[in-house]
């Protein structure tokens, strides 16, 4: 049966690092942004589990991804449920960001960190499969979904016995469109691009923190499921690899069908 994620008895923060505080700080501060700057339309929130773990996927697209925050905010104060985001262990190398993003929901993505959170708490959790190759693109290549890398959190959802909830986003692509890469710099400080966006050329300085006013349209599509026994230890490749391209062309034509009902990208 599944459980709440043990907290501290000393403060509010539990064994993930999450803070309920820091949260609600969030979910106040965040709020005017999300209905009013973006706001945000959902589709199919039905389709998000009330109980019981899921894992789940979204398109990931923005110099600083928007859709981050946006799909946090919404599934917490919309569905009711605390949502964790399993993310690349750069964000713990980061000075404080790497605390606040962990006081805010985020686990660093290992298989084991991932099983623990569906399986034996049955928790939601967040993954973007697209990595930084989807918050790379540059204005170009929007709503191109890139790879989903090798389909590791289908077989994350497929040894946990949970679904996977996809879910197709419009409007952070615009938010903070990358126009240049300077790949030199990149390599010199070791990370994977370093952008010139759309709103730094426009605002300067302060585009680094100000996103255009983007309308945003998230459609959560039905739960994907598998024939597959839990805890196996391990899955066919080649049946894990062709599930990820099913979600990946789902979320893709999906993407597509909004995109040509949208009159704006403004207003929607």
């Amino acid at each position: 049966m599944a459980r709440e994620p043990a907290v501290a008895a000393v403060d509010d923060v539990d064994e993930w690092g999450r803070s309920e505080h820091m949260c609600d700080v969030f979910h106040r501060a965040f709020d005017p942004i999300y209905r009013r700057w973006f706001r945000a339309r959902w589709e199919g929130l039905e389709h998000i589990p009330r109980s019981g773990g899921a894992l789940l996927v979204a398109n990931h697209a923005g110099a600083v991804p928007a859709d981050g925050p946006v799909i946090m905010h919404g599934i917490e104060k919309e569905v009711g449920r605390p949502l964790y985001v399993l993310a690349d262990y750069t964000f713990w190398s980061l000075p404080v960001a790497g605390t606040v993003f962990a006081r805010m929901g985020g686990v660093a993505a290992h298989p084991a960190n991932a099983h623990r959170l569906l399986h034996d708490e049955g928790c939601l959790a967040l993954v973007y499969p697209e990595g930084t190759k989807g918050t790379g693109k540059l204005m170009g290549e929007r709503y191109q979904l890139r790879r989903f890398g090798r389909g590791g959190f289908v077989e994350t959802a497929m040894r946990a016995g949970v679904p996977v909830v996809p879910i197709a986003v419009v409007g952070s692509e615009e938010a903070m469109p990358i126009v240049y890469k300077n790949g030199a710099l990149a390599r010199a400080l070791r990370v994977p691009y370093v952008p010139i966006t759309a709103n730094m050329l426009l605002f300067g300085p302060a585009g680094l923190i100000l996103f255009f006013p983007a309308k945003f349209h998230l459609r959560v599509l039905e739960p994907v499921t598998f024939d597959v026994a839990p805890d196996e230890d391990r899955y066919s490749t080649s049946m894990v690899m062709d599930e990820a391209e099913r979600i990946r062309e789902r979320i893709q034509l999906a993407l597509v069908d909004m995109l040509e009902a949208r009159k704006s990208i403004w207003f929607g």
